[in-house]
């Protein structure tokens, strides 16, 4: 069980690194250094496509990657 836990938890890993570097920066161009990231903030920039898929994915990956952190650092404490 330890193991098939740890195993799992390097899929998370792999899968959450991947999903990060897929997606492109948030203040791409002149006009985000400039602007900073307020059209984000106040919702002018809406996530689409693949985008949204993303960021929902990284959310996902990101819990399941906590739980099983802390499931797996349980199993080796006992």
């Amino acid at each position: 069980m330890d193991i098939i836990l740890k195993i799992v938890l390097v899929i998370f890993s792999v899968g959450l690194i991947a999903v990060v570097l897929l997606q492109k920066g948030k203040s791409a161009g002149l006009s985000g250094a400039i602007t900073g990231g307020a059209e984000h903030l106040f919702g002018k920039q809406k996530a689409r496509g693949l985008d949204l898929f993303l960021q929902r994915l990284t959310v996902v990956l990101a819990a399941g990657f906590f739980i099983l952190a802390l499931v797996v650092s349980y199993f080796v404490k006992q």
